[in-house]
């Protein structure tokens, strides 16, 4: 029996990259699987996000390790869709037990006054309201079953400042706030919030090719082997780029009856960023 064997496991984000490493390795311990994308783009957002086939794909791999899974796509963004495909989770699969807040967007290289309110409000949209709405729409379940593990994804850029991401490292500083306050309040219900803070993570969402542009000043017919050394220097680690299985490690663990006192915590998955950091 796996790890999570009876337990039901609730995902967004889960198209492709950490979501889908996240869904595959709960698989493989036993846990149902429930899993939504938004699967189309976002006009704020200049890199391609997941796609139906994507989403179609983790499903496929999920139910290759034996157990069952649900998708939906949806926009975390949209409270009410994502209250909706929770009652679908326990209606078909039986109950709500693990919550992973993964879902998010990134984008660099955006000077403050020249950002739109379209990229702010994307942004902080996805990355902070959808992880609110997230632990809002899972929490009414596991206060009934008394018991409830809840993981969001922050970013090392959630404690340190980064030019020309304000947006994105705003979010991601509001993720923690949200967690610890919500591990306060869910701490009676035996529910458990923690956070996982990345560094940088080898997935569509940092190896694209408006980051290398961001990356490399606009420099004509770069490609991501000419910005490694830059994202080496920025993080002050010899090898920038870390695997979504690492970050899955993690993530298992937080959901795990090991770390069952654990909550309002941070860990850090950054091969060595978050020496930089103060908190």
């Amino acid at each position: 029996m796996g790890a999570f064997e009876g337990r039901v496991a609730f995902i967004t984000g889960g198209g492709r990259g950490q979501g889908r490493s996240h869904a595959v390795a709960l698989a493989q311990q036993g846990a149902q699987i429930a899993i939504s994308d938004i699967a189309a783009p976002i006009s704020s957002v200049n890199y391609p996000l997941s796609s139906e086939e994507d989403l179609e794909e983790t499903r496929r791999l999920v139910e290759k390790e034996g157990v069952q899974c649900i998708t939906e796509v949806l926009d975390v963004r949209d409270d009410e869709a994502l209250t909706r495909f929770v009652q679908r989770t326990v209606t078909d699969l039986g109950s709500l037990d693990l919550a992973i807040a993964n879902a998010g967007i990134s984008s660099a290289g955006v000077a403050l006054e020249r950002m739109t309110n379209a990229e702010w409000n994307d942004m902080i949209g996805v990355d902070l309201t959808g992880v609110f709405n997230t632990i809002r729409a899972v929490t009414p379940t596991m206060k009934r079953q008394q018991f409830g593990r809840i993981v969001a994804t922050t970013s090392m850029m959630g404690r340190q400042g980064c030019g020309y991401m304000a947006h994105y490292s705003a979010a991601k500083w509001g993720v923690i706030g949200l967690v610890k306050s919500a591990a306060l309040e869910l701490a009676p219900f035996g529910i458990t919030v923690n956070a996982v803070a990345p560094g940088n993570i080898n997935t569509g969402m940092v190896v694209n090719d408006a980051m290398v542009q961001a990356l490399s000043g606009g420099k004509p017919g770069a490609v991501f082997d000419d910005v490694l050394p830059l994202l080496g220097a920025l993080h002050a680690i010899p090898e920038p780029l870390i695997e979504p299985e690492e970050v899955s490690h993690a993530v298992l663990f937080l959901l795990s009856e090991q770390a069952r006192y654990m909550t309002g915590a941070v860990m850090d998955v950054s091969a060595g960023n978050s020496a930089r950091t103060t908190g």
